[in-house]
């Protein structure tokens, strides 16, 4: 970790030399905002989704400074794409001391990049005895429907459906990004493609709802493009939990983070804009 964090000064130093910050915080409205009111205004949440770029580590290092900074105001609930929810099991007994880390990476699909960018947000949940859930859906479902539509989602059992939002699950293709998404991959002539985006979307809103405790702060990590425009997870939030107030954050890069560029406007009630230059992970 003290490696990372030294290769991420590093990298921030450099950004330092050419535009003066290393990101720089905006509104919806592309005005720009301090990291303290940032976290003042996303405290009044209920649930707040946090959308990155998976590979982005000042990004990463940002996500390990709102937990802790959410964490001083209001009591945390933390969620992650990262984690599957059959995977439940394995991440809850980590968290409560149960299975030592040896165990852990046995019993739950971490991501390749675990080590390096989840792992100070997991180890934050230990260390503080907050429950952390695990609400993406199992990619082998997704891939299920990808393949074969959602009518094969009707076949699994009991046990497998109980890791999914329940079926029939809510799709709206009109949506501008499930629509972007068909266009982008002409040579899918069915919706089976954003279908299997959309059953992600709808099981970690389903999942995010579920656990949600009135009074606590539902932190959650996933990736920008789940949660922009305030479609995806915001989407199916509203369907089952309209009551819901629900705050975002993206990431964008950028060779100028001084410059605010009209084509963000909108994508999320924080937006950050982080110098192009900064490490990657992978």
């Amino acid at each position: 970790m003290k490696k990372i964090l030294t290769a991420i000064t590093l990298f921030c130093s450099m950004a330092y030399g050419q535009s003066g910050e290393p990101y720089q915080i905006y509104t919806k409205e592309g005005k720009k905002v301090s990291y303290e009111k940032m976290v003042k205004s996303l405290s009044k949440s209920d649930v707040v989704l946090f959308g990155e770029f998976h590979n982005n580590s000042l990004g990463h290092w940002l996500q390990l400074q709102v937990t802790q900074s959410l964490g001083a105001k209001k009591e945390l609930v933390l969620g992650a794409e990262m984690f599957e929810a059959d995977n439940q099991e394995g991440l809850t007994s980590y968290v409560r001391g149960e299975i030592n880390e040896e165990q852990f990476g046995k019993d739950v699909r971490l991501w390749n990049n675990y080590k390096t960018d989840y792992r100070p947000l997991v180890e934050y949940a230990k260390s503080n005895k907050l429950d952390f859930i695990a609400t993406n859906v199992p990619r082998r479902y997704a891939s299920l429907l990808f393949k074969k539509g959602t009518a094969a989602l009707d076949t699994l059992s009991i046990e497998e459906k109980a890791w999914i939002a329940p079926l029939p699950f809510p799709y709206d293709g009109n949506l501008p990004g499930y629509k972007n998404m068909m266009a982008m991959f002409e040579d899918h002539k069915d919706e089976n493609l954003p279908k299997a985006q959309a059953i992600k979307d709808a099981t970690m809103g389903y999942f995010i709802n579920k656990q949600f405790k009135t009074g606590k702060l539902f932190l959650h990590f996933n990736g920008s493009y789940h949660s922009n425009n305030f479609e995806g997870i915001v989407w199916y939030l509203n369907q089952y939990n309209s009551s819901l107030k629900v705050s975002t954050i993206t990431m964008v890069e950028s060779a100028d983070v001084a410059n605010f560029e009209n084509d963000n406007l909108g994508l999320a009630n924080f937006i950050i804009v982080i110098d192009a230059n900064i490490l990657k992970s992978f």
